[in-house]
Parts: C-alpha cells; sequence; structure tokens
C-alpha cells in the first residue's frame, strides 16, 4: 500500500513517504477573517478533511493545524469601513467558517492556531533571519531580502528578474522592491504589538511560518492550501522557514477552486455564495458531495444545475441505503474494509471520482440484489457502501447527519400525516384496481416534490431532488 499525492513543488505525482513511520503531519492555510465564507473558502478545508480521513482509514497518526488569520490590511480595512474593533470581525467570522466546517461534516483540526496569539514566535524567528543576513530592518518594518536565498521562487517557478512582488501601502525603505514585509509598522488607530524594531504587525506570509514551526516543527510532511496562495504566500513562507534553518514542508498539496462564470469564486468580485445562505437552500451533505466528489485539483464551475445533479446522485445512493435497511430490518455495520478498487483510486493522489464510480456501481450491484429479492447479497453491498462512504465524511446513517436530512423536524410529523392520509386514498384505489386513479395520486404527490415507492412494508415516501 503507498498512497501517491501530486506534489507542486516536483510537478509531478510522488510516493508519500513520511518522516516518521506510522503518523502524518498537515499544515493548512485556513481562514483569513475579514468576511463570512463562501463555498470556495470550505471546499479547501473539506478536501483536506478527506485527505485526513483517508491517512487515518489507512492507519497514520495523523496531526493537522488550520490556522486562522485574524489580522491582516483586510480585516483592518473592514475594521475601519464598519466602524468595528478589528478583533470582533475576525472572532465573529471565525465562528462563521468553523460553523461552515462543521456543517459540512469536516472533522475539526488538532489545533487551530490564531495569527496573533503567536507574536512571540515570529519575533523570534525575524531576529533569527536578521542575524543570518536574510532580513533587515528599515522605517519600523523588516524585510525580507529575497536574494539573499537562492532557492526563492522554485515552487512558483518564476524568474527572479521578472518579479512583481505585491506590496502593501506603508512599505518604505526596501533594498529592493521584490523584498516582501514580514513585519510592518504602526499606524495610528491600526492594532499594533512591540519588537525590537518598534511597533507594527505581522505580515501574513510570517505568520504560517511561525505557527508551523511552532506546532509541527523543523520538518513535517505536507502543506496545504488553494492554488492561488502558491505565489505570494507559499513562495514567502518557504523562504523564511528554509533561511531560518527549517526543512520545512516535505510536500506541497494545492486544491482547485469553486468558479462562477470562469473566474475565481472571490467576495471582491462580489460572486461568492455564503455558506450560512447555502445550507438553508441545499441539505449540508448533499453540499458537501457537491464540493468533496469532484478531484481535488479540478475547477468546480458553480450552478444550480450542478447542485441539482449532485441533490440527484446522492438521492440514489441514499435511497439504496434507505431500501435495505427496511429490507434488513435494522442496522447494517459498515464494512471493516473497502472494496480493493476504491482503495487503489484513493490511493491514486485521492482519485475521489473513480472511488466515486465504485460507490455508484456497488449501488447498482445492492440494487439488483434487492430486486432479485436476495437479502444477503444487497446488505453485504450496503456494508461496502457505508465503509466506502464513510472515508469520504457522507455516510448518511453517521450520527453527524442524524438530523440533517429532515429540512426541519417539527414539520417532518404534519407532512408525514398528510402524506399518509393520501396514501391511503391511493391505497383504497388500488384495492378496488382503480389503477388510473391510483396512478393520479402518485404522480400528483411526485409533483409536489415527494418521491412514492412501494415497499414490503407499505408505501414509503422521501423527498426527492427539486425540479
Amino acid at each position: 500500500m503507498t498512497i501517491r499525492l501530486y506534489d507542486t513543488s516536483a510537478r509531478q505525482i510522488r510516493d508519500f513517504v513520511p518522516l516518521t513511520a506510522g503518523c502524518v503531519s498537515i499544515y493548512l492555510c485556513g481562514a483569513t477573517v475579514q468576511a463570512a465564507p463562501h463555498i470556495g473558502h470550505i471546499r479547501s478545508g473539506l478536501n483536506f478533511d478527506i485527505m485526513r480521513r483517508w491517512f487515518e482509514y489507512r492507519g497514520y497518526d495523523v496531526t493537522f493545524i488550520r490556522n486562522v488569520t485574524d489580522i491582516d490590511d483586510k480585516i483592518i480595512n473592514k475594521s475601519a469601513e464598519q466602524g468595528r474593533p478589528w478583533w470582533s470581525i475576525g472572532y465573529e467570522n471565525e465562528r462563521a467558517f468553523n460553523a461552515g466546517y462543521d456543517a459540512l461534516g469536516c472533522l475539526p483540526p488538532t489545533y487551530e492556531p490564531r495569527a496573533t496569539g503567536h507574536i512571540t514566535e515570529m519575533i523570534e524567528m525575524m531576529r533569527g533571519l536578521i542575524e543570518r543576513g536574510h532580513a533587515y530592518e528599515a522605517d519600523g518594518n523588516v524585510y525580507f531580502d529575497v536574494r539573499s536565498f537562492p532557492g526563492y521562487l522554485e515552487l512558483s517557478n518564476q524568474d527572479l528578474d521578472d518579479l512583481r512582488q505585491p506590496s502593501g501601502e506603508g512599505e518604505t525603505g526596501k533594498r529592493d522592491q521584490r523584498d516582501f514585509a514580514m513585519w510592518k509598522v504602526a499606524k495610528d488607530g491600526e492594532p499594533s504589538w512591540e519588537t525590537p524594531w518598534g511597533r507594527g504587525r505581522p505580515g501574513w506570509h510570517l505568520e504560517c511560518s511561525a505557527m508551523a514551526h511552532k506546532y509541527l516543527g523543523t520538518a513535517f510532511d505536507i502543506h496545504g492550501g488553494g492554488i492561488d496562495l502558491i505565489f505570494p504566500h507559499h513562495e514567502n513562507e518557504i523562504a523564511q522557514a528554509k533561511a531560518y534553518g527549517d526543512e520545512f514542508a516535505k510536500y506541497w498539496v494545492h486544491n482547485g477552486w469553486v468558479t462562477m462564470s470562469g473566474e475565481k469564486m472571490s467576495k471582491s468580485l462580489g460572486n461568492s455564495v455564503l455558506v450560512s445562505e447555502m445550507v438553508k437552500a441545499w441539505r449540508p451533505i448533499v453540499l458537501r458531495y457537491y464540493l468533496g466528489t469532484p478531484h481535488y485539483r479540478s475547477m468546480i464551475e458553480y450552478s444550480e444545475e450542478a447542485l441539482r445533479e449532485a441533490e440527484s446522485a446522492f438521492a440514489r445512493i441514499e435511497g439504496f441505503v434507505q431500501r435495505v435497511i427496511e429490507k434488513a430490518g435494522g442496522e447494517v455495520a459498515a464494512a471493516p474494509e473497502v472494496p480493493p478498487a476504491f482503495a487503489e483510486a484513493m490511493d491514486d493522489d485521492l482519485g475521489v471520482p473513480q472511488a466515486l464510480a465504485i460507490i455508484h456501481t456497488t449501488v447498482r450491484q445492492g440494487n439488483s440484489a434487492l430486486a432479485a429479492d436476495d437479502k444477503e447479497a444487497a446488505v453485504e453491498r450496503l456494508a461496502e457502501v457505508r465503509a466506502m462512504l464513510g472515508v469520504l465524511g457522507l455516510d448518511p446513517l453517521d450520527p453527524h447527519w442524524a438530523g440533517e436530512g429532515d429540512r426541519g423536524e417539527d414539520l417532518h410529523g404534519v407532512v408525514d400525516t398528510l402524506v399518509r392520509l393520501v396514501l391511503d386514498q391511493r391505497q383504497s384505489a388500488r384495492d378496488r384496481k382503480d389503477w388510473p386513479a391510483a396512478d393520479a395520486i402518485r404522480d400528483q404527490l411526485n409533483q409536489s416534490g415527494l418521491v412514492i415507492e412501494d415497499s414490503p412494508t407499505g408505501p414509503r415516501w422521501t423527498l426527492g431532488p427539486r425540479q
């Protein structure tokens, strides 16, 4: 068994060999909490949640760090715009992100450090870099000297002579315009911390280098994030950490965007779809299916049509699960192991689309067994399906989703009573062999969004995919 991952730094799929046998250490760039999350933000956390689950299934002990950037230019600008404290905005949106992760079934990280809780570690790293000749102070700012680090830009494969480094307001005193800020001098009214070089606040890139060093040490296995972070963020993280003396990350793994009309989903473009609103319109387990089943490196073009297709596809899986549970007359435990073909797909750079195809094939086999009244075979297929869905965080019988499928538990009993009255009328029509009337009742229910199925225990109803 060898898990293989696409390593951005090597530009190829590589066999995964952990630094410590049986253990995996992962650092994921988490939320910058200037606003509530859209589904593009949550996709990254969900993709790496699936990675983590697969490593754990394969027997690894996983340490998973997902940071919170709770101070940066965007948060400060929001504070000025809204007339609210920067920490209030950050905490409110941090809670919104965690609610989004939880709604979509992401396991909590091992640690979730905030940038502002690690100023001491940042100062220590800057002091070390200045002593080694890789950084310098100017006008109260501290900059990294990119020409002092020979490996700079190897991750993003750029030419230093052609580089245009993003710069912020107040970044004065640079020796080279390509140098980047690790620490920014304090401005009136902005949050700041005391350092040997005066009061100021951290730069975005320094935060992650310092936190990865604290929680994962001088070397760790996997650094993850969206492809938009390759430059400048991850490139600058590498420069800081390695110039400080760390080996840093062994593998670099990046997920694709969620796009709308071909553009990256972004608050600045005004095309974001907030998670808090999406979970009101769509079942969270369906959103997880939609965001988590494409390959993590692929782009997802958002559309309601695509969401409806995901809803229909998951309904076929969920319907099979429910039918077998009814047939078995009770709980069917997940199989201890997933089918070999599923494992092979997941081992190959987390090939979720191929693994999902195995799930749907197994569901079809299970439905054929049900049609043939082969209870034993149907139960075996369900056990396999549950094992595979569990790895993807999509098992509808998992306790996390226990109350998720009702779309309003208070209304479920009322709807059930009303539907039962109509189904009794349909049954009366069937008893008197008035098939046109029975079919008409069923069709009317279907048009209202209810799916009626005749089971051995009588007719049953479920909410169907929206039209």
